[in-house]
This record gives C-alpha cells, structure tokens and sequence, in this order.
C-alpha cells in the first residue's frame, strides 16, 4: 500500500489530431491513454486517498478510463478552471474543434474513504493562461484546504512546490523509480 493520501496529476493527453497549432505534441512528450493507465499509481495511493486529475472536455473517456485504471472511482468534478487572458482583460479562448474552449476539469476520484477537511472550498478557479498546459497555482492550495496536511505527490509536475514529492519529465523526481514499465510494451499488448 502507497503512503500518498493526495495524488495530483496532469497527465500529457495524447490528442489524434497532431499538426495542430496548439497540440499538445509541440511543446512537451504525450503518452497514450495504454501508457498511462500502464503507469502504477495505485502503487502509490494510501488505503484512503484521493485524485485530482486534469483532463480537457474531448478527453473525459479516457479521464474516466484512466480514474479506475489507477484503482479510484469517479466522485465529481474538483474544480472548473475558467481561464483568464494572459496581458489583457478578458477571457481565454483556444481554438477548440466544436466550441472556442476556455474551461478546463480537474476530476476528483477517491479510493478507500478519505475525510474531506474543509466544506468551503469552490469549484471556481479563475486564473490567467499561463505557459502551455501549465496549471494555477490555486488549485494545489484548494487541494491542500479541502483535504488537509496529508502526504501528497504531483504526477506530470512541471516545479517542486513545498510539501509537495514530485515526479515528472520537467523536475527532479523525488519519486525517480516509480516508472518501472515500459510504455511501448504496454502499447504492444493493447495491439495499438
């Protein structure tokens, strides 16, 4: 059993449509939704836990796929992140394929019967944009409210904040043997 109360991921959503101006394929390595459920988060998860993961409205299938993968059951949506522009006022719109986008989910998940630590805690995260993919900063500081003091780890982290164990391509990990499999083998057993 992990020792991590709190898991906070950011996975890097691989999208089909790649030559994209805004693809997520220019600015940093994706992974497969096989490589990602491959990844053995529940290794890390404490017997009572929580997941907040952030997944964009094309990719909740895989979000929720990703959810039981990792050993939690979808209970709600943690936060809304409506995003503000970056230098001007105003609201953020991407491009989008159906709608101009500028909302994004963080999931919450539980396993086992983790305590909520606070009830006043919002939904809302209204933020400016900030380098491609890159999180507020207010939605740690909620988790850690709503939640409480607990053991955590950021997954996909792109910074080592305080309190926080990390892993991921952009950080030093302070996890560094948690991926022991490889991702082309878990794709080569799906078929894909």
């Amino acid at each position: 059993m992990g020792r991590y109360s709190i898991i906070y991921a950011d996975p890097p959503w691989r999208y089909t449509a790649k030559k994209v101006q805004g693809a997520a394929e220019n600015h940093y390595p994706t992974m497969s939704i096989s490589e990602l459920c491959a990844l053995p988060v529940a290794d890390l998860a404490a017997k009572d836990s929580a997941l907040f993961l952030w997944a964009t409205f094309p990719q909740l299938p895989e979000a929720l796929r990703l959810i039981q993968a990792w050993g939690f059951t979808y209970k709600s949506v943690a936060f809304v992140w409506l995003k503000q522009n970056r230098k001007s006022p105003g609201w953020f719109y991407g491009l989008g394929f159906w709608t101009r986008g500028n909302a994004e989910v963080c999931l919450l998940a539980t396993r086992g019967h983790p305590k909520r630590q606070a009830a006043n805690v919002h939904q809302f995260i209204i933020s400016p944009v900030r380098e491609h993919s890159r999180k507020p900063e207010e939605a740690r500081e909620k988790i850690v409210a709503l939640m409480g003091d607990l053991p955590r780890v950021e997954l996909f982290a792109r910074q080592s904040p305080p309190g926080w164990d990390v892993w991921g391509n952009e950080v030093e990990p302070t996890i560094p043997d948690f991926w022991t499999k490889c991702p082309e083998e878990a794709d080569q057993k799906e078929g894909l």
